[in-house]
């Protein structure tokens, strides 16, 4: 898929097969989001792969609005230095992992830790580093209907020079 195809039709994705992702893909998702751009490049993050299934299941317990962690093929730990862009820089890489794994038939979902220091413990995460997320990746367990978004017109969302005045 071109580009903007992938960001048309990609979805969340919270039920997963019970299919493993190639090794190569793993590694492709990731490096995407080593590649993804920075503020200043200072590239504040870490990315923590989890594939061992016990971990996942730890992760998915621990996940009250990401349950679904524990049946994925495997997720990523989006770490972060605390610093005033490492939201913004860290959502940015998500996103490119979330876009180039659906470029590969590869769902995805973003979990929020925010305040639950139990998953900084399981994964060793360093006292001075913060978890943006956990992203579980894999195969969607049912068939997704690509590009059918409830998205607000691009009228309403879009303005031409000034707030207020059509994008058309």
């Amino acid at each position: 898929m071109n580009v903007f195809d992938v960001a048309r039709t990609v979805l969340a994705v919270r039920r997963f097969q019970d299919k493993p992702v190639p090794d190569d893909l793993v590694h492709r998702i990731v490096e995407s989001a080593r590649l993804t751009g920075s503020s200043s490049n200072r590239q504040p993050w870490s990315f923590i792969v989890v594939q061992d299934r016990n971990t996942l299941k730890q992760l998915g317990a621990l996940a009250a609005g990401g349950p679904y962690i524990a049946d994925a093929a495997f997720a990523v730990a989006v770490v972060m230095e605390r610093i005033p862009s490492a939201g913004s820089d860290a959502g940015r890489a998500i996103q490119t992992m979330a876009l180039t794994a659906w470029a590969e038939g590869v769902g995805s979902n973003w979990v929020g830790t925010r305040g639950n220091e139990a998953f900084k413990t399981l994964l060793a995460v360093p006292a001075n580093l913060d978890i943006a997320a956990i992203v579980p990746f894999g195969y969607p367990a049912m068939r997704i209907g690509k590009g059918k978004k409830n998205r607000k017109p691009l009228a309403q969302v879009a303005h031409r020079e000034r707030f207020g005045q059509a994008y058309e």
